[in-house]
């Protein structure tokens, strides 16, 4: 199937959930209002579901996964306030049409991950488990996180890394600063994260980054020379690098640091237009948008292509 891997689409309820909060994350008619970044004018067809489902036939789509907007900072909401946004995000995505499907996603704060929603979730039928890159920037993180992680495991989903809520910017900073500061920052320190304290604990869960990991992986050279790289040449293959807001210069620079065989189409629609790179060959847009996902959604552990 022809697979985004990263879209975005708020239902109805979810809508209705943030138009009701007095605080940060709320939309007040159709602008969004979050700590860390300025107030952003919404486009209402970004969000109507007919119109969007249009789009992705348009896009030649055969599945595009939907999720949760992690800088919104829901996973991070106390619970009482996390559950309901949760439960409505789950239950519009869930039944939106085709071409869509879901990652799932879960409150942090709990005093113990709440895994039985989890479980829940992926058994409603969505594809793997969301986490916010600022949930996994440490072995603390990963620590915190493996109640979810072992049912991801168990149950033989993969995970989709995305950036997480964005600290409070100065002023005078330009609104595409969350976009390519902090979040980058949270992708790329996730990803060593990852290859510290990830991936020894999981040797066989799938995982996704969103935006390439943050090109995280081009420091290869680096992490040789400062003695973490021991492994350099050797390609993780349960471990994928979605493209959304990258173009072909990027994406072929990452291709030669990790391969065509762990790099996944994404969008990140709305908030960016799908862009298939110039890789040379029919063959590696079928890699990107059709092969790799495939292998990224299972049913195979890790299956080397």
């Amino acid at each position: 199937m022809a697979t985004d891997v990263h879209q975005h689409i708020w239902p109805p309820e979810f809508l209705a959930l943030l138009r009701s909060r007095t605080a940060p994350p709320r939309l007040d008619g159709w602008t969004l209002h979050l700590p860390g970044e300025p107030p952003y004018a919404v486009d209402p067809a970004d969000h109507d579901i007919a119109a969007r489902a249009r789009l992705a036939r348009a896009d030649g789509l055969d599945l595009a996964l939907v999720s949760l907007s992690s800088p919104l900072g829901i996973e991070y909401l106390p619970p009482t306030e996390a559950a309901p946004l949760l439960s409505a995000f789950h239950d519009g995505a869930l039944d939106l049409p085709a071409p869509f499907g879901v990652w799932a996603s879960a409150c942090l704060t709990t005093p113990e991950p709440d895994t039985e929603a989890l479980r829940r979730e992926l058994a409603r039928g969505c594809v793997g488990l969301q986490l916010p890159a600022t949930a996994l920037l440490d072995a603390a993180g990963w620590d915190r996180c493996a109640p979810l992680l072992d049912v991801a495991a168990e149950h033989d989903k993969p995970l989709f890394v995305h950036p997480g809520a964005a600290p409070a910017a100065e002023p005078t900073a330009p609104a595409w600063w969350p976009a390519l500061v902090p979040y980058v920052q949270q992708l790329h320190a996730s990803w060593f994260a990852f290859r510290a304290f990830g991936r020894p604990r999981y040797p066989d869960l799938r995982v996704c980054f969103a935006a390439l990991a943050g090109l995280a992986p081009l420091h290869g050279e680096r992490l040789v020379a400062r003695g973490g790289g021991r492994d350099r040449g050797r390609v993780d293959y349960r471990a994928f690098y979605e493209t959304s807001s990258y173009g072909t210069r990027a994406v072929d620079a990452l291709v030669r640091a990790v391969g065509i065989d762990v790099v996944v189409s994404g969008s990140d629609r709305p908030y960016a237009a799908p862009v298939l790179p110039d890789l040379g060959a029919d063959a590696a847009v079928h890699a990107l948008r059709h092969a790799n996902p495939a292998r990224l959604l299972g049913p195979t552990k890790g299956a080397r292509p």
